[in-house]
């Protein structure tokens, strides 16, 4: 082989390493820094039909426990009804998928009541509003990305 040739594809080869180094530190940086990065989640709760009780939220980050589990879930927010739509802040959330699901506790006794059938009587909701028919959603189907500052998102509850 050449001298010159081989000179050119050590200089060409330094070069595509020199891009592959650059490509990698600035994939580490982007990762490292969303490793530190918190955001705030803010959920609208829509079509609440009166302002008895309260509007709790539980926050979910993996599927386990979701959405009835709200001892497994990540955080859990309630508020009273003063505004429809009802807001509800969760803060400091870092970045990742979650699953939010959502009730209207006429009764204030931090339970979904339901009627002898299992129905639920209280209004119910979850992120993403998927349909629901006989049984709760999977985590997958309300599931949302967090990834930036802040995020917001409308509940449409549902009553039976």
């Amino acid at each position: 082989m050449n001298s010159k040739i081989a000179k050119d594809l050590v200089v060409k080869g330094l070069g595509v390493n020199v891009l592959l180094l650059t490509i990698l530190g600035n994939l580490l940086w982007s990762s490292s820094a969303k490793a530190g990065f918190s955001g705030t989640l803010t959920i609208e709760v829509e079509g609440v039909k009166n302002k008895e009780g309260q509007v709790c939220a539980s926050i979910f980050a993996k599927s386990q426990g979701f959405p009835n589990q709200r001892d497994r879930g990540l955080q859990r927010r309630c508020t009273k009804i003063t505004d429809i739509p009802v807001k509800i802040i969760f803060e400091n959330l870092p970045a990742g998928t979650y699953a939010v699901a959502v009730m209207h506790d006429q009764n204030k006794d931090m339970l979904l009541n339901r009627n002898s059938l299992g129905m639920p009587i209280e209004g119910f909701g979850f992120s993403r509003n998927p349909e629901v028919t006989n049984k709760p959603p999977k985590f997958q189907e309300a599931a949302i990305f967090l990834a930036g500052a802040n995020t917001k998102i409308s509940i449409q509850l549902k009553y039976f």
